[in-house]
């Protein structure tokens, strides 16, 4: 069987490009796999995909990047105008342009594989509109249900009933598809991402420092995480945290924890390649988004012994973590209760030790090898 992936840009970093690597990779095993990027901004990914799987990019954003022969005089004239295909409530509209637009639409018309996953809202909907018949259309949701805006939400609720399937993270995002969807034919799937095998290193819980990591957007409500981790280091100022990722809201923060007074407790440490290195370095894992599609971190943290203090947003932390035994849900956008969660787990050494071996067991539930299985009994189920 071909599986081809479809992608925004699989060469920066974040939870739905390493979730699609791992998964790609492990089907790699058994299947002809392919990533495709829409955008490529760099010579090789940040993260690490198996050789087995080919990588390929539609529009080259690289410096000294040329279009080939003869669509190069249309790229100049298309590349400076707005998409008209994306809608402009898709969260990374500002990337595209009318040039993506008539990429990414000859690629869908011609590209011959047996099953096309795609990645995010625009791409699903482009898949709905473009793809051939004979290709089996998945639509990966990493957003929540309540995540999509009216406008773009109403262009999902006309194109998703033309795909085979939808494939989301949590069984309460499922359930609302299903409403949604009606009497389409669409089949709703509920398939966590999954977490590559093998060793991985594990914390000791012993260093008094607590991570945070994932893109600097506000989504991730690091500001929030600042101001609680405030509260944390007048109870306890021997504790440090540190937050891995970047994006357009770091210089904020960064200004924000100056004016916290938190120079000598948070460092933030950029992007890494290796999250689950940094995971065993830490004792507990913070998660204060405003809403996530699934938590990536949260198993990644399970993975390495590390229990997690999660807002309990929308919607997938709730559908992971188990209060009281790997780690704690606080109400959601309550900073002082944040606050408070974290100094239970902080002066609670032995509760801590004990969530932690317990947020081992949690993690063998969500092994790649698992998750696989799931996807390709939802092959099996689509191709019946």
């Amino acid at each position: 069987m071909k599986i081809s992936f479809l992608i925004l840009n699989a060469y920066g970093m974040g939870g739905t490009i390493r979730a699609t690597f791992d998964l790609a990779t492990k089907m790699s095993e058994r299947h002809d796999v392919e990533v495709i990027s829409v955008f490529q901004h760099a010579d090789l990914p940040f993260l690490r995909l198996s050789p087995k799987v080919r990588l390929r990019s539609l529009v080259d954003l690289r410096e000294g990047a040329r279009v080939r022969w003869p669509y190069t005089k249309r790229a100049e004239r298309l590349s400076s105008q707005e998409s008209a295909l994306i809608h402009p409530e898709e969260r990374a509209y500002a990337s595209f342009s009318a040039w993506s637009d008539d990429v990414l639409r000859r690629e869908l018309r011609r590209l011959r594989t047996d099953v096309l996953v795609t990645t995010r809202a625009g791409l699903n909907i482009m898949a709905a509109r473009f793809a051939r018949k004979r290709v089996v259309t998945i639509a990966q949701e990493h957003l929540h249900f309540e995540a999509h805006l009216p406008g773009i939400f109403e262009e999902i609720k006309e194109w998703y009933p033309k795909l085979d399937a939808v494939v989301t993270l949590t069984e309460a995002d499922a359930q609302d598809y299903r409403t949604m969807l009606g009497q389409a034919p669409t089949r709703v799937f509920t398939i966590g991402n999954g977490l590559p095998g093998g060793p991985r290193p594990r914390s000791r819980q012993e260093n008094r420092v607590v991570l945070a990591a994932g893109r600097l957007v506000p989504v991730k409500g690091y500001d929030r995480l600042l101001k609680a981790f405030a509260q944390v280091v007048r109870e306890r100022p021997d504790w440090k945290l540190r937050i891995y990722g970047e994006g357009r809201v770091s210089d904020k923060l960064i200004k924000l924890a100056v004016k916290l007074r938190l120079h000598n407790n948070v460092t933030f440490m950029g992007p890494t390649s290796d999250i689950e290195g940094e995971l065993a370095k830490a004792s507990i894992h913070a998660v204060s988004s405003r809403f996530e599609g699934f938590g990536m971190t949260i198993i990644e943290a399970f993975a390495c012994g590390v229990p997690v203090v999660s807002f309990d947003c929308p919607r997938g932390p709730r559908e992971i973590i188990t209060p009281g035994y790997d780690g704690l849900l606080i109400p959601p956008d309550d900073v002082d209760a944040l606050a408070g969660g974290l100094l239970q787990m902080i002066e609670d050494e032995e509760g801590r030790r004990l969530m932690a071996a317990n947020a081992l067991q949690t993690a063998m539930g969500y092994d790649i090898s698992m998750i696989a299985d799931r996807w390709e009994k939802s092959f099996a189920e689509l191709g019946r």
